[in-house]
């Protein structure tokens, strides 16, 4: 659904460009008071001074929002979730406050093993109508465009189910966020595979991967490159064989240790590596050089009781670097933006304005969909985030509170908090 609007008497915070912003380009942003941004048939098709609102003809034609000076920013956008499963994990909470590790956890039976028994109980509207209540959760923090993925399956049904369940919330006329799907099954080794890994890779690679590809399910390939789960050669053959298929790449690395994650995304020129928590210095130049987004996931590190990425030193070295909430029921089961934003700010030392650019263009880079949303441009889709003030710096100071006031998308206008 689209729609036909006139924005007026806006404050707009915007980054600039169709493509990733690096290093420092991520603290500039264009910021235009008194604006005006007209929206035809969902895409942006102006974006300035006032035109004149009353023009003969826009009455009929065109909505019209009276901003009042607040604030108006792309839509967020949340590069990196997990919010298709079934069943919770709070007990394993409650596990690592008295001093389990996350990998301990898995080790007893845990982890993610824990949710694919739940999921794969699951059938297609139970999983859709708990995601779809995750969707209109994140729609009122601002997000209009969202990255889904499977991994909660482990087998051919349960994974294209996961699959399937996004594709079909896409498809709702009055959807109020864009889903990005992502095919995650290396997300764990399920127990029927415990201890032939490289066989489960075979059964991924041979008999899912295929149907994954024809049915167009999956945009991106995603892999747990991590000690005890996927080495760095099995995952690079995972990889080069959903490269075959028209997949693009992601990585889940370098999360729980040094593993060198962050150079096989390089090398295999991924669009994004995510986690980066034990990232190398080898690494973060590598990412730099072949223009891999460094998804960095905060709500997790500070879930977990670990130490954050090295946003700032990233940032520093030229990196383009996304934040994402990593939504998921296990080791972080959070989506919220507004706590993403303090701790991007104070724990991982990036600027407001770099923390914008992350949830915005350059989340938009790590989908590969820089050219179309992440700006306040013309030619992109009108989706944005209008704030309960005419101040971006409330975006981290507001200490996990929401301080969107509305959230458009393609020119359809939704209540925020």
């Amino acid at each position: 659904m689209t729609e036909n609007l006139i924005i007026f008497k806006a404050r707009v915070v915007t980054p600039v460009g169709f493509a990733a912003c690096c290093g420092k380009q991520m603290g500039e942003l264009r910021i235009i008071d008194n604006a005006t941004v007209e929206v035809t048939d969902g895409i942006i098709s102006y974006v300035g001074p006032s035109r004149g609102e009353n023009r003969d003809g826009y009455y009929q034609r065109y909505w019209h929002y009276n901003a009042r000076g607040k604030c108006l920013l792309p839509g967020f956008v949340d590069s990196h979730t997990h919010f298709v499963f079934g069943g919770e994990r709070a007990e394993e909470f409650s596990w690592r406050l008295k001093g389990e590790s996350y990998m301990s956890i898995m080790e007893r039976g845990g982890g993610i093993v824990s949710t694919v028994k739940a999921t794969r109980g699951c059938n297609f509207i139970q999983l859709r109508s708990k995601a779809e209540g995750f969707l209109k959760r994140m729609s009122a923090m601002g997000i209009t465009t969202v990255e889904g993925k499977s991994g909660y399956g482990l087998d051919k049904d349960t994974e294209l189910l996961q699959l399937k369940v996004m594709r079909s919330l896409n498809a709702d006329e009055h959807k109020r966020v864009d889903i990005v799907p992502t095919f995650l099954g290396a997300h764990a080794v399920p127990d029927e595979y415990r201890g032939r890994t490289d066989e489960y890779l075979d059964f991924i690679i041979g008999k899912v991967l295929p149907h994954v590809a024809k049915d167009g399910l999956a945009e991106f390939c995603d892999v747990f490159c991590e000690q005890g789960v996927f080495s760095v050669e099995q995952s690079r053959r995972l990889l080069l064989a959903a490269r075959e298929y028209g997949l693009r790449l992601k990585l889940h690395a370098d999360e729980i240790v040094p593993l060198g994650g962050a150079e096989l995304a390089a090398e295999l020129a991924a669009v994004s590596a995510d986690h980066l928590l034990h990232a190398s210095d080898e690494g973060i130049r590598a990412m730099k050089e072949s223009g891999t987004v460094a998804t960095l996931l905060p709500l997790t590190a500070f879930a977990l009781k670990e130490n954050y990425a090295r946003g700032r030193e990233m940032i520093d070295a030229g990196c383009a670097v996304a934040l994402a909430t990593d939504l998921n029921p296990g080791s972080c089961f959070s989506g919220s933006i507004p706590l993403t934003f303090a701790l991007a700010c104070i724990y991982m030392r990036l600027t407001i304005e770099e923390a914008i650019t992350a949830l915005t263009l350059n989340g938009a880079a790590a989908l590969n969909r820089a050219d179309s949303i992440g700006s306040i441009e013309v030619g992109k889709k009108g989706d944005f985030v209008v704030l309960d003030t005419n101040n971006y710096h409330f975006l981290p100071y507001y200490v996990g509170m929401n301080c969107v006031s509305a959230t458009i998308k393609e020119g359809v206008i939704y209540p925020g908090a």
